[in-house]
């Protein structure tokens, strides 16, 4: 089965693994990579693949189930909800509108002025922009 490689797990961010998949994997139903119907690679071979403990697998796969993400399809696996699409949106916006206001806070608390923080934004904005891969840039299968 062709799956595209779209997971990027970085082990000192700290975010737990597990938490890492699952924010991955909304990230990519919400950008139409995962669509609904499609089936999740299997917790082996998603661990070979990353070089994960299969447990921590299995837990960020019991967490999308309890989130309503994907469902199990008895002697299938799991595969993408309908009904995560709008979910996982919500979700994606929340999770990053979180980081930004913690950053920003941070900013501010430090003393620098809104203007100046606005002007570091759109400085990062433009430098990163077109350079970093999305979840629907990255091409690969597992």
């Amino acid at each position: 089965m062709g799956w595209v490689m779209f997971f990027s797990i970085d082990p000192s961010n700290g975010v737990a693994i597990y938490e890492q998949i699952v924010r991955q994997v909304k990230f990519a139903v919400a950008d139409g990579v995962l669509v609904p119907g499609q089936l999740l690679p299997s917790v082996r071979t998603l661990a070979m693949k990353l070089a994960i403990n299969p447990n921590t697998i299995a837990k960020a796969f019991q967490q999308l189930q309890s989130d309503g993400v994907v469902d199990s399809l008895r002697g299938r696996g799991l595969a993408v909800r309908a009904e995560a699409v709008e979910t996982c949106r919500i979700v994606r916006r929340t999770i990053l509108e979180d980081r930004l206001r913690s950053a920003i806070a941070e900013a501010l608390h430090g003393g620098l002025a809104a203007k100046e923080i606005k002007r570091l934004v759109l400085d990062q904005i433009a430098s990163l922009d077109g350079q970093v891969a999305t979840v629907s840039s990255e091409e690969g299968s597992l």
